[in-house]
């Protein structure tokens, strides 16, 4: 029932437990652990440290959600989902003896705000500002118990100087292959200096100019400057990470196409950590679709890379080298393929056609520099997803060069085509139709040749043989290499053997993973900490310079020519700030001039490393204090990867953002910045709420909130209206607030209704009418305690009766083990059981069951629990009371229920003690069954001891 329908019932006694009743409560026991600080955990050092504090010195335990961003919609009842779980949770481990850390904080920084600004001429920071203000008050009112000191946004400048100091340590590191690890990019200068680390071409490192040092050093930087192929979003005047990109080639956010191109861009030496991101996983207490899907992503594959050797027309000469995870198919490589934004595609490119050129090799063109031009240009304007669909005919054309298959001296055309991408591999295949479905494809369209390398099974009719099986036609022609009749594995280990030998290829290990594209050409982000001297390389920012902040602007939006144009190109906002980008600086050789760097970082810069600053929040001498950080995330012992305790949030960020924060720990780890290599220890991912939405017949969505019910059809304004299920959304017109139904309900009933409707990684339909039975829960608990009409506290001294006190305790052990596994909905349900069975009892229910019940509804409904706990007599807050403990003597059962069977179909049941001999339980079945019987003598009573009894006529 909701409020305003109780306030219309005259007969509602004064002291029932309504919504209005509910928010008084709610209100002021939040102001109480506010002004108390109930939930604060103290660190072990520093000024966050609190030897007084009750759960000093006891075991800890870091818990936090994934941070929201704060849109200026606030938070629709979907969104608390997850933040509710882990406060239940939290409060359980409190209680439980735990040293208890739940922060929260905002991703502040990114593309909502900044396209807002470019809407309104409202600045990003304002916006941001004001929904940070409205979110946390709808945390607040729904009773989180977080640890307000802590609280971060990524925008702010105490903040971001952290993120930009972190860059820093990445920029000025590079991955020691043979340590396995990062090291400071002094290290690799002593080597060079020492002489004991070769620089190319073995020119001494002394005899190096200071710009060819430099330029040396940046190869080897984690962060680097790179012109590379990027996905170039025109619409939204950035560049995307691969995993920003959706599968059908367009942005994840606004839906625009999605185009490569060769811009300058920082990098991320991501793919140097590789190995270790996926092997790590199994360190990890995750989801396995989780772990799979990083996996997939990383893309570690083994096989060969292998040299062909070209010569061109005009006399250049050199090789393509190609990565296949199939080299025992090398006999049957008839032509190759090279991406057309491959660089080497200016060199294979001839000026006129070979003699005997096949004409569909042509494409219709008079020479192969038209040809490929004009390819080119049809490749540049499609989408990574259009050119690497299977089902589209395959396109391409001859480049006029050939190149010689190592194997066998066999010469083969090379191709480009745009269903090769440069950014995957080397950018180059050796095409094997007789094995591959796409490249038999091309052979028919081309009429190129088709050799099969594996014999397939008895019966394939097929085209191309994906399967594996012996090798055939697999020898060279002076027989110096043999592979028919290998199977797969062999013939690939004497291939690779083959071409080591002949320094024609080598055995390699390749990842589909590639380096982070790190730049946006945004305004809403954190700068870089870098300058450009006026040789054009970059120079780091000294610490004492950071944060470099944002100047302020009036045009915040990037500027490009046509947003479906892929050749249009960025002018980012902060170029336009000459004052802030052209600065004279003293970097410890007298003043200079230089020029920042106009890109600003991706939005999942700061979330690659908060939950380090949730730990020490207002430290300016260091991001996170060391001591801190081993005791809330240190490794409890060897091999254990440290990290948070217990993070959830949506499986919509298993690469993106878990991956990103999971190199930057680990390089964090490698330079000794922090105990553990992995930032998350256990991850959760909840599920979400989806609701319903209404169309009418002209397809068009009506507000959800207008719909009535009748008899199972659904009418808007007197007319009927179609049912769908859906996201929650505005566009959907089916969002429901928080604050709606804390109006309506009550906090603590919108906290145990959304803990109750399901499994928590389930995604549930939302059902407003439903709640009601939260409520009436919560109703039944408060009468137990509270008389509604004199408000007096109604509670017997009296002991429990002995089933009483079994119930009891059976549901303490059961919702203990439900909180420690995250079962929020069985746990409540074993507490309905619990205040249903006192309800029955009538008159005044015990104490001694009373306070464990509102002890364990306390992480559900923590604001009438307390005032529940308050007026059976305690004078301080429940939060650190002990979590009610189960007698194991209690747990035992005393009875025993057997199914009596007669002649195989049960007739009846009977309870007997556990200890009853089997005589006793003979003759309570026959009793049981009597009437059954009929009189009839039974033949054979057979007793299962503790499960049934067998009675044969």
């Amino acid at each position: 029932m909701s409020e305003a329908a109780e306030r219309s019932d005259q007969d509602v006694p004064p002291f029932r437990y309504t919504a209005a009743l509910a928010g008084d409560i709610e209100q002021r026991w939040q102001d109480y652990w506010e002004a108390r600080g109930t939930f604060r955990a103290p660190n072990p050092v520093g000024e966050l440290a609190d030897p007084e504090h009750p759960r000093a010195g006891a075991p800890k335990m870091y818990v936090h959600d994934m941070f929201p961003y704060p849109s200026g919609d606030g938070l629709h009842v979907g969104h608390p989902l997850g933040y509710i779980g882990t406060d239940v949770y939290t409060r359980y481990k409190r209680m439980t003896g735990f040293n208890v850390l739940h922060p929260m904080g905002f991703d502040a920084f990114g593309l909502p705000a900044e396209q807002y600004a470019v809407q309104t001429g409202t600045h990003p920071r304002i916006t941001t500002e004001r929904n940070m203000v409205r979110f946390w008050a709808q945390l607040r009112r729904l009773g989180m118990g977080y640890d307000e000191r802590r609280r971060v946004a990524t925008s702010e400048p105490e903040f971001f100087r952290w993120t930009q100091w972190i860059f820093l340590q990445i920029f000025n590191s590079w991955y020691d292959a043979a340590a396995g690890k990062a090291r400071p990019i002094d290290d690799l200068i002593a080597e060079y200096a020492a002489g004991t680390r070769p620089t190319p071409g073995d020119k001494p490192w002394a005899e190096l100019s200071g710009v060819e040092r430099r330029a040396l050093l940046d190869e080897h930087r984690l962060a680097y400057v790179s012109e590379a192929p990027v996905n170039w979003c025109p619409g939204l005047g950035t560049v995307l990470a691969n995993e920003e990109v959706t599968p059908d080639g367009r942005s994840e956010r606004g839906n625009y196409p999605v185009f490569k191109r060769r811009l300058k861009q920082w990098m991320m030496r991501i793919t140097a950590y590789a190995d270790r991101l996926v092997d790590d996983l199994e360190t990890l207490d995750w989801p396995e679709p989780v772990k799979m899907m990083q996996r997939n992503w990383i893309g570690r594959s083994t096989g060969a890379h292998v040299d062909f050797p070209f010569e061109t027309a005009a006399g250049a000469e050199g090789e393509i080298t190609v990565f296949t995870t199939r080299p025992d198919t090398l006999f049957g490589a008839t032509y190759m393929v090279v991406a057309p934004e491959h660089p080497i595609v200016d060199t294979l490119t001839a000026a006129h056609w070979p003699e005997g050129t096949h004409a569909p090799w042509t494409g219709g063109h008079e020479t192969p520099v038209q040809a490929v031009a004009e390819y080119r240009r049809a490749a540049a304007r499609k989408t990574e997803v259009e050119r690497a669909a299977e089902a589209r005919d395959k396109t391409g054309v001859f480049t006029g060069t050939y190149a010689v298959n190592p194997v066998n001296g066999a010469r083969v055309p090379v191709f480009i085509a745009d269903y090769v991408l440069a950014g995957y591999g080397t950018g180059a295949i050796m095409a094997v139709p007789g094995q591959d479905e796409r490249d038999w494809e091309f052979a028919e369209v081309f009429e190129l040749p088709i050799i099969r390398t594996v014999r397939p099974t008895d019966g394939f009719d097929g085209k191309a043989f994906t399967g594996d099986g012996p090798a055939i036609n697999s020898a060279a022609p002076d027989r110096d290499l043999v592979l028919d009749g290998l199977g797969v594995t062999e013939a690939k280990a004497t291939m690779i053997a083959w071409l080591e030998a002949r320094g024609a290829g080598t055995g390699a290990t390749t990842y589909r993973l590639r380096d982070w594209l790190f730049s946006r050409q945004r305004y809403w982000g954190e700068p870089f900490p870098i300058v450009y001297d006026e040789t054009g390389l970059p120079v780091a920012l000294p610490d004492s310079m950071l944060p470099v902040s944002l100047p302020e602007v009036d045009d915040f939006a990037p500027r490009t020519f046509d947003a479906d144009d892929a050749g249009s190109n960025p002018e980012t906002p902060l170029s336009r700030a000459r004052e802030w980008v052209d600065v004279e600086l003293d970097l410890g050789d007298g003043p200079k001039r230089y020029v920042r760097d106009t890109n600003t970082m991706p939005n999942w810069a700061g979330s690659c490393w908060y939950s380090l600053r949730y730990l020490d929040p207002h430290n300016d001498k260091q991001a996170v204090d060391p001591e801190s950080e081993a005791y809330w995330m240190g490794p409890r012992h060897e091999g254990d990867p440290g990290g948070v305790d217990l993070y959830v949030g949506g499986v919509e960020h298993a690469v993106l953002h878990l991956l990103y924060a999971r190199f930057w720990h680990k390089v964090l780890f490698d330079l000794g910045h922090v105990s553990s290599f992995e930032p998350y220890r256990r991850l959760f991912n909840q599920g979400y709420i989806q609701a319903y939405a209404f169309r009418d017949e002209r397809g068009m969505v009506v507000p959800a909130e207008e719909v009535e019910d009748r008899d199972g059809h659904w009418f808007h304004e007197g007319v009927e209206v179609k049912r769908e299920y859906g996201k929650m959304g505005k566009s959907l017109k089916n969002v429901v607030t928080p604050d709606e139904m804390c109006e309506a309900y009550g906090a603590d009933t919108f906290r145990v209704y959304e803990m109750a409707m399901g499994p928590l990684d389930v995604s549930r339909p939302w059902e407003t009418r439903a709640v009601v039975g939260a409520q009436r829960f919560l109703q039944r608990v408060w009468r137990l305690v509270v008389d509604e009409e004199t408000g007096a506290t109604r509670i017997s001294d009296e002991p429990a009766d002995e089933p009483t006190r079994r119930v009891l305790h059976r549901i303490i052990d059961g919702v203990r083990g439900d909180l420690d596994d995250l079962r929020f909905n069985t746990g409540v349900a074993k507490l309905i059981e619990l205040t249903n069975t006192l309800t029955a009892l009538g008159g005044t229910a015990p104490r001694e069951v009373v306070e464990p019940l509102v002890l364990m509804t306390a992480p559900f409904a923590p604001h009438v629990a307390e005032e529940l706990w308050q007026r059976l007599g305690h004078t301080e807050s429940l939060a650190y009371t002990d979590f009610p403990v189960a007698n194991p003597a209690l747990l035992v059962a005393e009875e025993v229920t057997y199914p009596v069977q007669i002649n195989g179909k049960v007739r009846g049941r009977v309870s007997v003690a556990v200890d009853a001999a089997e005589d006793e339980v003979r003759a309570a079945a026959l009793a049981a069954v009597d009437e059954a019987l009929s009189g009839k003598a039974p033949k054979k009573v057979i007793v299962i001891k503790g499960r049934m009894v067998s009675v044969v006529v």
